[in-house]
């Protein structure tokens, strides 16, 4: 990866639908060169897809929680069945296995305290959990989904 393919990814995350004439413009490319630098570094997953952001707030998912985890089973069958009881419910936008005191991590987005109960319940009913703790977010101070650069 050389200067050119980090800038064609530093812009490319703060603006995906850039046109690829701007981008190579930015980039001090032609279009034609910088177009197959974005090909190469989508077919070798370092892009992994394009999407649109949505402003939750707009949509009516103002509550942010972080639900912190621990369970007793450590069993496959039983990650496996509690991987699929999380991964069905939509508000869940993240989902991390971790080490230390807790299990797993969710992150949950709601539009109020009444949302949160539903997974709340939807958890403790679907499988055998040792403690839930939840965080309900008072502000975001900061929030990207732009990954650093400065070390590739």
């Amino acid at each position: 990866m050389d200067r050119f393919d980090h800038a064609i990814l530093t812009h490319l995350q703060d603006n995906a639908t850039i046109p690829i004439s701007e981008l190579a413009e930015k980039v001090g490319l032609t279009s034609t060169p910088c177009w197959r630098r974005v090909q190469k570094l989508e077919e070798s997953g370092v892009i992994k897809k394009r999407v649109t952001l949505l402003d939750p707030d707009q949509l009516n998912l103002g509550v942010t929680v972080f639900i912190a985890i621990r369970t007793h089973e450590h069993r496959f069958k039983w990650f496996e069945s509690f991987h699929k009881l999380v991964s069905a419910i939509p508000e869940v936008v993240d989902f991390y296995r971790v080490a230390g005191s807790t299990d797993y991590l969710l992150k949950v987005l709601v539009s109020d305290i009444a949302g949160y109960d539903r997974i709340y319940k939807t958890l403790i009913k679907g499988a055998d959990l040792a403690d839930v703790t939840s965080m309900f977010v008072i502000e975001e101070i900061k929030h990207t989904t732009a990954l650093p650069l400065s070390h590739i």
